[in-house]
């Protein structure tokens, strides 16, 4: 794995140098895009829009419209909006992590320690996992400000970006209804229905199906093997009446 970030976390009057590198990676197939005509590569080029000619990634430079003309920014600028944040993550509280709601939730990196700071690491580690609480942190990846909390993984401590309270969208323009004429019996049926399909969450039981479907569909068609459509799962019209619903869904659970 490559490093994406190197500085410190900063926790009271201890910094503790680490190196950020990415918890995730994309399952799904990597596509090229083709001409219909030939199957050539499609080629995307940074054009100049003045001259029409193509631009080397080093002679691109990254600014901001003012009044019709650009403010023209240098990577000492980044910095320099807030030159702390760009190298430490600096620990500003602690919090329940249940007190955190997973829209906020957006993007998991491992943090590594230096061979330096192994001890301080491992002593913020363990703290998190004895208070049973995450570190609220606040700093700078890829010129962007971002908020983010620390806890206990395994034997890593995981960063976790979470957004900002502005960057969720209202629900107001959505206009769907707080309540409806529910009736007990409905209710309790429904309960019944999440209870009959409640189970311990085991995530490992959940696979990403349709990438490896989609590749034995590729490796088939490479070989010359004729597809056979797939039929579309029965759905039932959807009856005003819940309880006839409920009832169906209750019955189909006990017979599979």
């Amino acid at each position: 794995m490559r490093a994406i970030w190197t500085g410190a976390i900063s926790f009271g009057l201890i910094n503790i140098p680490v190196k950020i590198f990415s918890a995730v990676e994309d399952s799904s197939l990597d596509m090229d895009m083709l001409d219909q005509k030939d199957h050539a590569n499609i080629k995307f080029k940074r054009i100049n829009e003045n001259t029409g000619k193509e631009v080397p990634y080093a002679n691109i430079v990254k600014g901001y419209k003012i009044d019709d003309k650009y403010v023209i920014l240098e990577e000492e600028d980044f910095e320099a909006a807030d030159a702390i944040k760009t190298k430490t993550i600096d620990i500003q509280s602690f919090t329940a992590e249940k007190e955190i709601d997973s829209i906020y939730y957006e993007q998991p990196y491992y943090l590594k320690p230096e061979k330096n700071a192994i001890k301080a690491y491992i002593l913020l580690r363990d703290a998190l996992e004895a208070s049973g609480k995450v570190g609220v942190t606040n700093f700078v990846m890829r010129n962007k400000d971002s908020l983010a909390i620390l806890k206990p993984y395994k034997n890593i401590i995981l960063l976790n970006r979470i957004r900002f309270a502005q960057e969720i969208r209202d629900t107001k323009d959505l206009k769907v209804p707080k309540a409806a004429s529910i009736n007990k019996k409905e209710m309790d049926m429904a309960s019944k229905l999440i209870e009959q399909l409640s189970e311990k969450f085991d995530i490992s039981s959940y696979k990403d199906e349709y990438t490896s479907k989609l590749l034995k569909i590729i490796k088939d068609k490479a070989s010359g093997k004729k597809q056979s459509k797939s039929k579309l799962k029965v759905v039932h019209k959807q009856s005003d009446d819940l309880m006839a619903m409920l009832k169906a869904s209750l019955e189909s659970k006990k017979s599979s």
